[in-house]
């Protein structure tokens, strides 16, 4: 199983605990670290592989919002603190969750299924696995400050737009910013294919293929020449009736 490498940056002891524990009761969560402001957490950053931090906001010294805003590269976030007057500030930094204190196990529970889904959704390919081994059949984005749930077989295509990446649902489009490459990855293979350099499409959203064209229920995506024959290969395969 992979697991979230963790690190807890809290100024109150009992707090931090707390949040320790519930860590090692999630067995997809690893403690890799744990500091009681952030200018200690820099040198365990550096030091430790880290996924994901739980991170109080009003420390002394500095505080949680720049300390983020300080990472070249920051890992994820679940802020944990008492103000809710800063959750609006806290998802504009692109964070997971924000849980306010005193946390419930339950809420910290949802969270951290949160991070883990987001970070299968970007590093394992093809169907990522939830704790109990069983097929997912969803997947999560982040679109603005939120992060959205999304079926498998909802999605009809998807396309790369610069440097965002849109899918297309039954039901609505969303718009995430992401690599088409990383979101290809991802995906089951066996329910969508790379008809261009810049669309994927789910099979089971395929009505009919006529030449160059793919035709979905509601809209026609042209198939590039170099796509083409590994395309229709993958979506025909041995379920086409041959004379």
């Amino acid at each position: 199983m992979n697991k979230l490498k963790c690190m807890v940056i809290d100024d109150e002891p009992i707090a931090r605990k707390g949040i320790e524990e519930y860590i090692h009761d999630v067995e997809f969560l690893e403690l890799s670290g744990k500091a009681e402001n952030p200018f200690k957490a820099y040198n365990l950053l550096k030091e430790n592989s880290t996924d994901l931090i739980f991170l109080d906001i009003q420390m002394p010294k500095m505080n949680g919002m720049d300390f983020i805003r300080s990472l070249q590269n920051p890992p994820m976030i679940i802020f944990t603190t008492a103000y809710s007057e800063y959750a609006v500030d806290g998802f504009a930094l692109d964070a997971i969750d924000y849980l306010l204190k005193p946390i419930s196990r339950d809420r910290f529970m949802k969270a951290s299924y949160k991070a883990y889904e987001y970070y299968l959704m970007k590093n394992v390919t093809h169907f990522s696995k939830t704790p109990t081994g069983n097929a997912y059949e969803h997947f999560y984005v982040k679109c603005g400050s939120k992060i959205e749930r999304i079926l498998y077989n909802s999605v009809s295509h998807i396309e790369a737009l610069q440097n965002y990446v849109v899918i297309h649902t039954n039901e609505k489009k969303y718009i995430t910013y992401m690599t088409f490459k990383g979101i290809e990855e991802s995906l089951p293979v066996e329910k969508f294919v790379r008809i261009h350099k810049s669309m994927i499409v789910s099979i089971n959203a395929i009505k009919s293929i006529d030449g160059n064209t793919i035709i979905l229920e509601a809209i026609q995506l042209q198939m590039s020449r170099s796509f083409k024959d590994s395309a229709v290969e993958k979506i025909v395969g041995r379920n086409m009736i041959r004379r």
